[in-house]
């Protein structure tokens, strides 16, 4: 079985979805194949989840080689009270996300910061995310192939970024905790640090 179809039986089989009852939006970038967002209802949230970042292995963006299979393989999930929607942006800055690691050599893994340089989506105020761990279970792969893992996505704003690189991704986490903030919501404000 293709990794993205893994990936995808993995992940609907997660949240017991058919397949013919999600929304998906796909984004292209010159050279990669398509990455897909696909956007699952639960109850009151929404769950945008990418598909097809994990096709080829995160790898040491030096080495001479790339390896085919060996190495870190990573999908991404954001999580929101409400839906934004794709033509807000939010599909292309997923999708931008995801496709890190091929374009820029990026290796996801929780607790990394990554700023998008422009608004998650149209207005929106957070301009970089922080990855966290996902209750998604890996996608086992047939060997030598590492398994696929899901990180959490949590949008942040400037100052928030700020944060973490001064205190790290913990002390931020902590800040939410304590100020009660709901990193779910699209509406939320920033943490006041």
């Amino acid at each position: 079985m293709e990794v993205t179809e893994a990936v995808r039986t993995g992940l609907l089989g997660h949240f017991g979805v058919d397949p013919a009852s999600i929304d998906s939006a796909s984004v292209t970038f010159l050279g990669l194949e398509p990455i897909e967002i696909l956007r699952i209802v639960e109850g009151d949230v929404v769950h945008y989840a990418t598909l097809g970042g994990s096709r080829h292995p995160m790898g040491d963006p030096t080495a001479l080689h790339a390896d085919p299979v060996r190495g870190a393989r990573a999908e991404l999930v954001l999580t929101m009270r409400s839906g934004v929607g794709a033509s807000a942006g939010l599909a292309k800055s997923l999708g931008v996300l995801a496709a890190a690691p091929a374009v820029e050599g990026v290796v996801l893994q929780a607790d990394a910061l990554m700023d998008l340089g422009e608004p998650m989506w149209r207005n929106a105020p957070f301009t970089a995310v922080l990855l966290g761990g996902s209750d998604i279970p890996d996608v086992v792969l047939p060997e030598p192939a590492e398994p696929v893992r899901y990180f959490a996505v949590t949008p942040v704003t400037a100052t928030e970024a700020a944060w973490v690189r001064v205190r790290g991704a913990q002390a931020l986490r902590d800040a939410w905790r304590e100020a009660g903030i709901d990193v779910r919501d699209p509406e939320r404000g920033a943490a006041s640090l």
